[in-house]
């Protein structure tokens, strides 16, 4: 492993902004043999682009897609994280709800405590309210 990657260098190569920035990132991820990319970097990387770019959900899904498929990416569990994205896009619930829903999927607890209804929206976890 060459290095964990932080939010601002996949920002930077997702929006290309500022520009010398955005070049130095691309090559950098291009270049790099291996690189460890978080699950909390995930989330925060999505919370940006949609919350300081204004970036529409859609497009935010398929750029994390995109990074997460990178050769050069590493993550603990990618199938799980492909899944949090796809509860992301597709039922519209914030990434870290989406998040809750696939790892209680992939585990097979299958309920997530929360008072947040959307995730009622996911039909195959239960919520329970505490």
């Amino acid at each position: 492993m060459t290095a964990f990657v932080d939010t601002n260098v996949l920002v930077r190569h997702l929006t290309g902004h500022p520009p010398a920035m955005a070049a130095r990132a691309t090559a950098f991820l291009v270049a790099e043999p291996e690189l460890y990319l978080s699950d909390l970097i995930v989330a925060e990387t999505v919370y940006v682009l949609e919350s300081f770019y204004k970036a529409p959900r859609v497009q935010v899904a398929e750029a994390m897609r995109s990074l997460v498929a990178m050769r050069s990416m590493t993550t603990v569990d990618p199938v799980l994280l492909l899944r949090a994205l796809e509860v992301y896009e597709v039922e519209r619930l914030d990434f870290a709800e989406a998040y809750l829903v696939a790892c209680a999927e992939s585990t097979g607890i299958g309920r997530v405590a929360s008072f947040d209804r959307t995730i009622d929206r996911v039909t195959t976890v239960e919520r329970i309210e505490p």
